[in-house]
């Protein structure tokens, strides 16, 4: 087990401007499971190709616990990947492609034997050992490259988006089994994905990555409650969280005739760094309540309403600087409105995210 350090790491592919990771601040802790989030080409794969070896690192350093591997090849940094697309060799068997790593080290069979058997039993592979990757599921296909990387007994696992080719079912069975191994063997992962579902449901620290840059690193229920900037509150939540921009005034911010309340601190930090009279104000989904029309609610005009058997999602849209802009709306089902229904909705106190309109940062 180990210890990760990123230390102002940047990767800059050739002939282009911009770096794909750009001073990589980051420190993952001995056992910890850390994901890199974010949406496609923000960096998190970069990120993690860096640490395997698999891309240069044009500036800064990566240490595994106290040694700097950044120039070292992936094989002399004691790390076993995880793949996409599983990559097993399709000629050998389960049993096969779980020793391979362990035949090139010259690895005594007694211990290949021992190591393989140990890892199928952990993954019940039992029964697929001598099977081809062509006679087994997705999800055992899966779980034998997981065994692959845990027969190695490496320091750290790096796992690159390993559940993007399953269907939702076997993806949300399949995270959980990865979630309980990964805390049962307590070997260091990075894990990447795009999906913040995931990344909420997995990890014990969440690391969110926006063009190559970390917006904030913390843990799901921090990011989901105290998210640092616009776009990090925007991404953390399903639905996502309802964000605008509206004018300010002494109570607060102004939602059509709906005053959210601020304090007097956040009112002059939303003006300070170029705020002008403006504020970005954010609030979930499941922080509003239907309130009737005498009650101060914004009026939204329902466009549709998702049942989902224990709660609704509504979408609308409100009308707001003379535009209309789109809000949802969880509520329990027994008092889903109909399409085309005004609804009025009021945000639960205290339960609003307050960001400055020009730097994005949370107030």
């Amino acid at each position: 087990m180990a210890t990760v350090t990123y230390s102002k790491a940047s990767r800059i592919y050739p002939g282009q401007e911009r770096p794909a990771v750009n001073q990589l601040d980051l420190e993952i802790g001995d056992g910890e499971f850390l994901v890199l989030v974010g949406p496609s080409g923000c960096g998190k794969s970069t990120s993690l190709r860096m640490l395997a070896g698999l891309e240069d690192v044009d500036q800064g350093s990566i240490h595994i616990d106290d040694r700097d591997v950044t120039h070292l090849p992936p094989k002399a940094r004691d790390i076993a990947m995880v793949f996409q697309n599983y990559a097993l060799y399709p000629h050998m068997t389960v049993y096969e492609n779980m020793a391979f790593a362990l035949k090139l080290r010259k690895t005594s069979k007694a211990e290949i034997d021992r190591r393989v058997k140990e890892a199928a039993a952990l993954l019940q592979l039992e029964e697929y050992l001598s099977r081809k990757p062509k006679a087994l599921s997705g999800g055992q296909r899966q779980r034998v490259a997981m065994g692959r990387a845990i027969v190695r007994e490496p320091q750290v696992f790096l796992m690159d988006e390993p559940l993007s080719n399953l269907d939702a079912k076997l993806r949300v069975q399949t995270r959980t089994q990865i979630a309980s191994l990964q805390a049962k063997l307590g070997v260091t992962t990075v894990y990447v994905t795009h999906d913040q579902v995931e990344a909420m449901t997995m990890g014990h620290r969440v690391a969110v990555m926006l063009d190559g840059v970390l917006q904030q690193v913390d843990t799901p229920r921090a990011l989901y409650d105290t998210p640092a900037n616009v776009f990090v509150a925007g991404f953390m939540g399903s639905p996502a969280m309802n964000i605008k921009t509206v004018p300010l005034s002494e109570r607060g911010a102004a939602f059509a005739d709906l005053q959210i309340p601020l304090t007097r601190e956040q009112v002059e930090a939303a003006r300070a760094d170029g705020g002008d009279n403006k504020v970005t104000v954010g609030f979930r989904p499941e922080d509003c309540d239907l309130v009737s029309p005498t009650e101060g609610g914004m009026p939204v005009v329902v466009e549709l309403v998702e049942d989902l058997g224990s709660d609704a999602n509504i979408y609308g849209h409100a009308a707001l600087e003379g535009n209309n802009e789109r809000f949802v709306v969880r509520t329990d089902r027994r008092t889903m409105p109909n399409m085309g229904d005004t609804v009025f909705v009021k945000p639960r106190e205290g339960r609003s995210h307050v960001f400055n309109a020009s730097t994005g940062n949370r107030i």
